[in-house]
């Protein structure tokens, strides 16, 4: 197989929400912040391009589909529909896509599947911009999506569930491996962030590579202590880290990040006093 990072709309968050309780002059000198006080983020997929020609993404991004108004709210920088464009890029269209993996179902990881926002009078609603797709979710992170807490029901897309439920191509998984993906894929899961984190694993021609989601965003949450403030559990977070990670270093794989605007995926390292640390790191990832 191959496998490539792609690259999608970025966005600008406000630095404190992104690190928790970890103070701005701290992770000041590791994401350097505007005068908003907002950092930049990428909205990172992974696409995987199998011997057979099936195409596998795993997540889709923030997107485009914000109303101008809340594209500004949420610090969206670009109108269009970048994640489309990168997989043009690579030969890829829409259509083409045979399954979108989403590791849970918050806006800035399931807002690439909708068509862009457009200006067109009367309005259209946005659509599934991935026409022939299947569509695998946890079934903890599709429970939380339909019965959202009111701590993160902003974070959810009105309408999106029920138009991946009537596309008849949805997998709700609950244990390691899915029907739909094959052996070559595997899962496991975190509560700290949002219930059923589903972190995907690929057999790549690189070693093993692990998308790492909202667990470790980028490079500077991979020292355990640093969390986001929108975790639901952050200890809980912390242990979970600890044990993907540690993993991680063990089969000597790789670590994929969604939000890093500069590393796509690095190796990670432990001291012989346990902290962890991104070794070799890839700003952008070619494996073939």
């Amino acid at each position: 197989m191959q496998i490539f990072s792609v690259e999608g709309n970025t966005q600008r968050l406000d630095g404190g929400a992104m690190f928790g309780n970890c103070p701005r002059a701290l992770w000041a000198g590791w994401a350097p912040p505007d005068d908003q006080n907002r950092i930049r983020l990428a909205c990172r997929s992974m696409l995987v391009r199998e011997d057979s020609g099936r195409h596998v993404l795993i997540e889709t991004g923030i997107g485009a589909f914000f109303e101008p108004k809340l594209r500004e709210r949420f610090g969206v920088q670009e109108p269009e529909h970048v994640l489309l464009r990168a997989l043009a890029e690579l030969g890829v269209q829409p259509a083409d896509i045979d399954v979108i993996v989403l590791s849970h179902l918050h806006f800035d990881h399931a807002g690439g599947l909708l068509t862009a926002w457009s200006n067109e009078q009367p309005p259209q609603p946005p659509q599934l911009a991935f026409p022939r797709a299947r569509y695998v979710v946890s079934a903890p992170a599709w429970q939380r999506a339909i019965k959202p807490h009111p701590r993160d029901r902003a974070s959810f897309i009105p309408g999106l569930q029920d138009m991946l439920l009537a596309t008849g191509r949805l997998e709700q998984v609950e244990g390691a491996s899915s029907t739909t993906l094959g052996p070559a894929y595997s899962f496991s899961y975190s509560d700290g962030h949002t219930p059923g984190l589903m972190l995907t694993r690929v057999e790549g021609p690189a070693g093993p590579v692990t998308f790492l989601g909202d667990l470790v965003p980028g490079v500077p949450w991979v020292h355990l202590p640093i969390t986001m403030g929108y975790d639901r559990y952050p200890e809980l977070l912390i242990d979970e880290k600890e044990a993907l990670l540690a993993r991680i270093v063990a089969e000597q794989g790789w670590a994929f990040y969604t939000h890093d605007p500069e590393v796509a995926a690095s190796r990670v390292t432990r001291s012989p006093q346990g902290r962890f640390a991104a070794g070799e790191s890839l700003a952008q990832v070619r494996w073939s």
